[in-house]
């Protein structure tokens, strides 16, 4: 077998057989296949598709290029969310605690941020000494102990997913749907789960702009999972404007905090209402909507989440003072408001402008190695639909220097549009695929 005749036979839009995409994706990661060749054949994937078998012998290859977790036998199931990214997302902080007091373990490896996207990890690293790299062992350990892991991807997990997204993201091959399915799933199939919810955001700032672009890829990740044997559902949810009110990594940290004591934006609430009741559905704790997101809503009320994700923190060397006195999170120097120019309803809270702001004050990466500052960010306090008074405030910034403020100011306002007529709020989900 030969790199150069997959490459051309994929160029040709041939279907490829699970023998040839292993040899060439294992041939990869051993450096037998040059950078060049794989760059050749990612295009050659971004121009003529894959088909589902092939999507999937390739996820499947990735995900066994490496170290693997197998919990068979040591839990009986574990469930698993995803989000393919957004602005304002600390929905696992909320959704693995409420879905574990339910009595369903999740563990969870999560990414960090890059770009307007916001990660997990990053957010979690908000918390003095809270861990993200625990073993593979330790993986296992905690899952059994306290049935709720968060914790970073481990190097050697589907490794040829690391190195295959380093080349896409220098290539232009970054948007082909069978390459962002397989690198999603091969994680998650690698990190064991035996069910997974996929919170597929699309919108101003989501990677998938329309409804139809998230339709597609989460279908094609529902497929893999059935074809993988895994329990997967798909959610199509809205990031047209950023969820909850804060973006930034100590800052949502606290947000999460105050919902997990009833307090947070209804909003965010609802979203993780939702997702947390169809893991509970995928892991047989409830057999209805409606029943499941009524367990939700008991363990988010009675304290039974906020308990787990206390022992959630504990368990992974966070320090739990901070996480019960929110105000020792990391603070900006400065924070002041950003006031409405202008009265009027909202037709627009651009989420990706207010990530991307985020990003240039410091709270997120426009390279990999850049460093994070946890404590800046900034607190949205509108939606679309709302009525917005001049001199109101739209925004708190939180930033360390007063120039920052000055600078970014009005790149923020134009993330905000009204009209002088009423206008619809936005939905929070445009469908399930299941």
């Amino acid at each position: 077998m030969r790199a150069v005749d997959i490459i051309c036979k994929k160029r040709d839009r041939q279907e490829l057989s699970a023998e040839e995409i292993d040899f060439f994706i294992q041939g990869f990661v051993r450096g037998d296949i040059p950078d060049y060749q794989v760059s050749a054949w990612a295009m050659a994937v971004l121009l003529n598709g894959m088909t589902d078998k092939e999507t999937t012998f390739l996820t499947l290859s990735m995900a066994h290029s490496g170290a693997t977790i197998d919990l068979a036998g040591l839990v009986p199931f574990v469930v698993d969310k995803h989000s393919t990214g957004g602005v304002g997302d600390k929905t696992s902080l909320v959704v693995e605690p409420i879905v574990a007091a339910c009595g369903l373990p999740v563990g969870k490896m999560s990414g960090r941020g890059l770009g307007f996207s916001g990660g997990t990890i990053d957010k979690m690293e908000s918390i003095p000494g809270f861990r993200t790299n625990l073993t593979k062992e330790e993986f296992i350990d905690q899952l059994r102990s306290a049935g709720v892991v968060l914790t970073g991807q481990s190097n050697d997990l589907a490794p040829a997913d690391g190195k295959l997204y380093a080349l896409r993201d220098v290539t232009g091959t970054v948007p082909s749907i069978p390459l962002i399915a397989s690198s999603i799933m091969s994680k998650k199939i690698a990190a064991g789960a035996h069910g997974i919810v996929l919170d597929v955001k699309v919108g101003l700032g989501a990677f998938m702009g329309t409804v139809d672009e998230a339709e597609k890829l989460a279908a094609l990740m529902v497929r893999i999972g059935k074809l993988s044997n895994r329990k997967v559902v798909a959610l199509l949810t809205d990031m047209n404007q950023p969820l909850g009110k804060a973006v930034g990594n100590a800052l949502e940290v606290k947000e999460a905090i105050d919902t997990l004591h009833g307090k947070g934006p209804q909003d965010f609430v609802e979203h993780c209402l939702v997702v947390a009741s169809h893991m509970l559905l995928l892991g047989n704790k409830a057999s209805t909507q409606d029943q499941a997101r009524s367990k939700a809503l008991e363990v988010l009320s009675n304290g039974s989440a906020w308990q787990k994700f206390h022992q959630l923190v504990k368990a992974q060397g966070g320090d739990v003072r901070v996480i019960d006195h929110p105000e020792l999170l990391p603070n900006a120097a400065y924070v002041q408001e950003i006031e409405s120019p202008d009265s009027g309803y909202l037709t627009q809270v651009h989420a990706r402008i207010l990530g991307e702001a985020a990003v240039k004050i410091g709270a997120g990466r426009a390279k990999k190695a850049d460093a994070i500052d946890h404590a800046v960010g900034l607190v949205v306090h509108k939606k679309v639909g709302d009525f917005v008074k001049r001199g109101e405030a739209l925004v708190t910034l939180h930033v360390q220097k007063e120039e920052q403020y000055n600078q970014i100011r009005d790149e923020i306002l134009t993330a905000f549009q009204m009209t002088n007529k009423p206008c619809e709020p936005l939905p929070l989900f445009y469908g399930v695929i299941e």
